[in-house]
């Protein structure tokens, strides 16, 4: 599942598969609604840390519960990736993926979340890309956390403006919740 945040980190684009996934419509999760998804025991957590990455800028990962629409929850990674751009390298928010963790021993996890390079697990089966564009940013968000293991830095600048392009791309395909907003 593939979302597009702002600078202040309100939400404006979820995947459809968001929809699939929580049973909450993509117009509801725009700007901060999304939370309401998120289990109440995970609900601090995930706020402060998103607004401490917000404030850094920094890449991110977090894992949590969501609610799913039968009503039970279960472990995702979500993670994202800062958009940079004019004039003078503003920052303009975040571009990231949502993936279910596979089944297993979820008794000992805690939600919890870092500020480094973001590196996404391999999609789930029950939640695949709704569409090409959505594939290619799984894709460039995967390339973009293995260049730093393969020491392949010089490639950064060109994936993270892919990166910035894909996320305008995706939400210029979708109407903003406040009409006549500029989403980026």
């Amino acid at each position: 599942m593939i979302f597009v945040t702002k600078a202040d980190g309100g939400v404006t684009y979820v995947s459809a598969e968001w929809t699939a996934f929580t049973g909450q419509a993509a117009v509801d999760a725009v700007e901060y609604g999304w939370i309401v998804c998120v289990h109440r025991a995970d609900h601090e957590i995930a706020v402060a840390f998103l607004r401490n990455a917000r404030d850094q800028q920094s890449e991110f990962s977090l894992r949590l519960r969501l609610r799913r629409p039968d009503e039970s929850y279960t472990w995702v990674m979500i993670g994202a990736v800062p958009s940079f751009g004019p004039p003078g390298s503003t920052f303009l928010g975040y571009l990231g993926s949502m993936t279910e963790l596979s089944p297993g021993s979820f008794e000992l996890l805690n939600a919890y979340g870092t500020l480094a390079r973001f590196v996404p697990p391999s999609s789930h089966p029950a939640t695949p890309p709704g569409s090409t564009l959505e594939l290619v940013a799984d894709y460039l968000l995967m390339a973009h956390g293995l260049i730093e293991q393969d020491h392949a830095k010089e490639m950064l600048p060109v994936l993270r403006k892919a990166l910035f392009t894909a996320g305008i791309l995706l939400t210029r395909n979708t109407t903003s919740a406040v009409p006549g907003e500029s989403l980026h």
